[in-house]
């Protein structure tokens, strides 16, 4: 069951590590993501936020499956 839960905590990680900064990519080339000014706007600082946040449990999955193997 340890390796089961490790190895979710693992794909949790890569899953996030690589697909949420390819989507902050499209989104920075939205036409949403700035303002008339060019400014960021909302949009932007949102996604922006969901980005680190989905680092951040993708770092904490990474430890947390490297504890659990432990």
């Amino acid at each position: 069951m340890t390796v089961l839960a490790a190895t979710v905590l693992f794909l949790n990680a890569v899953f996030n590590v690589f697909a949420w900064p390819r989507f902050f990519q499209r989104v920075s080339k939205d036409a949403r993501a700035r303002d008339a000014a060019g400014k960021t706007t909302a949009f932007y600082k949102v996604h922006a936020v969901l980005l680190g946040v989905a680092l951040l449990l993708a770092l904490v999955s990474l430890v947390a499956g490297v504890l659990v193997l432990l």
